[in-house]
């Protein structure tokens, strides 16, 4: 295993163009619940029946008292190595860019900046009357549903069921896909798409890939390097010979 982290290490040494893809099993090292874990039913509701535009005209109340929990639960963790390795890549690497699929917020507390969070921020709400987008990080909410200055009622700004991701967000990061030299996709079960199909673009140009996960998924067989594990433990490894050499 010493012979694989220093084989990746090596590459990200000379390489210019990197992309990280990070999903649930990054968070889950913080010790945020997976979306779909034990502690995924939230009073008999699933997830899947409360992250809609459908359910939040139908009981607005409803959806953000299953946010409030979520925001309470996610509010004491912090970033973990991997989180931190990952905004210490960002500034070593010339061209580097993340972008997760958790809606946490821990990689920007990490430090990262080039970022994308592609389904969104659990910490940031949207005005259904102006639009506007701003962070709250009120824990427990006060009001429920919250509201914005100007009176109306506001919403998560995050990716629902049914939505679409930001089409800017989603050109940005084939773009960088498809440029990269080295890709890592890390902690994600590579079925949610299209964040899944972002390994495979990469692979097609010519990009390195390197999966870090605790189990293999589908595109396991595709990568170049499968480390099995955490990614907590092997991201600061990578970073040690990096910085070694």
């Amino acid at each position: 295993m010493d012979s694989a982290f220093a084989a990746i290490a090596e590459r990200l040494k000379t390489a210019t163009s990197v992309v990280a893809l990070t999903g649930a099993g990054v968070s889950a090292e913080s010790g945020i619940p997976t979306f779909r874990g034990p502690e995924g039913l939230w009073q008999h509701y699933k997830p899947e029946d409360l992250a809609t535009p459908q359910a939040f005209a139908r009981d607005p109340r409803l959806v953000w008292e299953w946010y409030d929990w979520r925001r309470q639960k996610i509010a004491p963790a912090s970033p973990n190595p991997a989180h931190e390795v990952l905004a210490q890549l960002e500034q070593i690497v010339p061209d580097f860019l993340l972008i997760t699929q958790n809606i946490d917020g821990l990689h920007r507390l990490a430090g990262s900046r080039r970022l994308i969070e592609m389904h969104g921020c659990i910490w940031q709400v949207r005005c259904l009357t102006e639009g506007t987008v701003y962070e709250n990080r009120e824990v427990p909410l006060s009001l429920l549903p919250p509201q914005c200055a100007c009176g109306s009622m506001v919403r998560p700004d995050v990716v629902w069921f049914g939505e679409s991701l930001s089409v800017e967000d989603q050109a940005r990061a084939f773009a960088a896909a498809e440029s990269a030299d080295i890709f890592l996709t890390i902690g994600t079960s590579a079925l949610v798409q299209p964040a899944a199909s972002l390994p495979i673009v990469a692979k097609d140009r010519g990009a390195f890939v390197a999966e870090i996960n605790p189990v293999p998924t589908p595109i396991t067989p595709l990568v170049d390097s499968h480390l099995q594990g955490a990614a907590g433990v092997i991201l600061p490894q990578i970073l040690s010979i990096l910085l070694k050499s």
